[in-house]
C-alpha cells in the first residue's frame, strides 16, 4: 500500500485528488495539507511514502516544502503536480529534490502510474516541460557532462542507460545478474562522476547529452 499525502492550496483539488487516488486499491491517502508548512508538519503524524505537491501556494510554497522534506525525510518521495510549467518552477523543483514533475492536466491513469512508478524509483516528467528541462541542464551544468562521461566504464554506462529508462536498483540487479548492493554502489559512483545529486538529474542529463537514447532497447 502506497501512503500518499496531498498538498494543494485549493480544497476542491485536494478533494478531487483524494477521490481519484482512494479508488485505487494500492494507494492510501493519509492526509491533505493546504500549504507547504502544513505538509511538513503532518509528515511525522501521517508517515507518507510520497507527497503529491503543488508549487505555488501561500506561505511556504512547494519548492521550499520539497527541499525541507528531502532534507529531513530523504526516504519520502515528492511528486510535483502543478499548473505551472514555467521554466523557473520546473528547475527549482528538480533542484529541490522532486522525483518527478507533472502538470494538472495529466490523465488519471498516467497520474496513478506516475505515483506507483515514483515509489519504484522511476522518473516521471511531463512531456511538455521535459524538453526545456533537458536544454536547461545543457547550459546550467557546472561541469561538462560529455567530458565526464568518458570516465564511465562500460558497466557504469550500462547501468546508467537502465537507470535513465526508469529501472529500479532491484530491476537493474536482476537484469545484469548483480547484487543490489553492487548496483547501489555503481549508482553512487555514476552520480559522482556526472556531478549530479540524484537519479532524476542523472537520467535527465544522460538523455540530454546523448549518453542514452530514448529508443534504446
Amino acid at each position: 500500500m502506497i501512503r500518499v499525502l496531498i498538498c494543494d492550496d485549493q480544497t476542491v483539488i485536494c478533494d478531487g485528488l483524494e477521490m481519484i487516488l482512494s479508488a485505487d486499491a494500492e494507494i492510501l491517502v493519509v492526509g491533505t495539507a493546504y500549504d507547504g508548512a502544513e505538509a511538513v508538519e503532518k509528515i511525522p503524524h501521517t508517515s507518507p511514502d510520497l507527497v503529491l505537491m503543488d508549487l505555488k501556494m501561500p506561505g511556504m510554497n512547494g519548492i521550499q516544502a520539497t527541499r525541507l522534506i528531502r532534507q529531513n525525510y530523504p526516504e519520502i518521495k515528492v511528486l510535483v503536480l502543478t499548473t505551472f510549467g514555467e521554466d523557473e518552477w520546473v528547475y527549482d523543483a528538480i533542484r529541490s529534490g522532486a522525483a518527478g514533475y507533472l502538470l494538472k492536466g495529466t490523465p488519471r491513469a498516467d497520474l496513478l502510474k506516475a505515483i506507483k512508478g515514483t515509489i519504484e524509483g522511476k522518473t516521471h516528467v511531463d512531456p511538455e516541460v521535459a524538453g526545456r528541462l533537458f536544454d536547461h541542464i545543457a547550459h546550467d551544468s557546472g561541469q561538462e557532462i560529455t567530458t565526464l562521461a568518458q570516465d564511465l566504464s562500460e558497466r557504469e554506462l550500462e547501468i546508467l542507460r537502465l537507470l535513465a529508462k526508469g529501472f529500479t536498483n532491484a530491476e537493474i540487479a536482476d537484469r545484469l545478474y548483480l547484487t543490489r548492493g553492487t548496483v547501489r554502489n555503481y549508482v553512487s559512483i555514476i552520480l559522482t562522476k556526472l556531478g549530479v545529486e540524484d537519479r532524476t538529474q542523472a537520467a535527465l542529463a544522460a538523455v540530454r547529452y546523448g549518453l542514452v537514447k530514448t529508443n534504446d532497447s
